[in-house]
């Protein structure tokens, strides 16, 4: 009998499972270096990508270049950092946000939280809706599309590993 109420006291949480905390350390660092770090960087140097990507299709180097660099210093790519200028605060904001979202839902997740799950999944999504909000689908064309890849790729693991939120 003192080792059924013992037991009850003493269990111990599950552990929790190797793929989730490989998952939730990587979105914990990822949040933290893309989000934060990267959303206050891209807020502070969006006028000087912009003016440098401006000097460099005005001075007529870029006819020299490789068509590889031809294709990534374009007068689109220059209209998507005019946008991402002139939109850089609710970017920030969003991106900010976004961050706090992914790493709280991440944190909820090693507690095998299921709304951790949610919370995650809005954050993820929350930056890709403001680039196309503010920036237009041209954003999430040709090497943009690549951005996506990442957040795709996490969103497919996470959503395999729910099964292991239990609360």
């Amino acid at each position: 009998m003192t080792d059924l109420i013992s037991n009850d006291f003493t269990a111990e949480e599950p552990q929790l499972p190797t793929g989730l905390k490989v998952l939730t350390i990587l979105t914990i660092i990822g949040t933290i270096l893309f989000s934060f770090i990267g959303g206050v960087w891209g807020y502070f140097s969006a006028q000087k990508n912009y003016d440098k990507t401006k000097d460099l299709l005005d001075s007529g180097k870029m006819n020299d270049a490789p068509g590889w660099a031809k294709g990534m210093i374009s007068p689109e790519m220059l209209d998507l950092q005019q946008k991402a200028l002139e939109n850089k605060l609710p970017i920030l904001i969003l991106t900010l946000v976004a961050g706090a979202l992914c790493l709280y839902g991440a944190l909820e997740m090693r507690k095998r939280k299921k709304q951790g799950y949610i919370f995650w999944l809005i954050g993820e999504l929350l930056p890709i809706a403001a680039t196309v909000l503010f920036l237009g689908s041209g954003a999430v064309q040709g090497f943009g599309l690549f951005a996506l890849f990442i957040p795709l790729v996490f969103i497919i693991l996470y959503t395999v590993n729910r099964k292991e939120l239990i609360y």
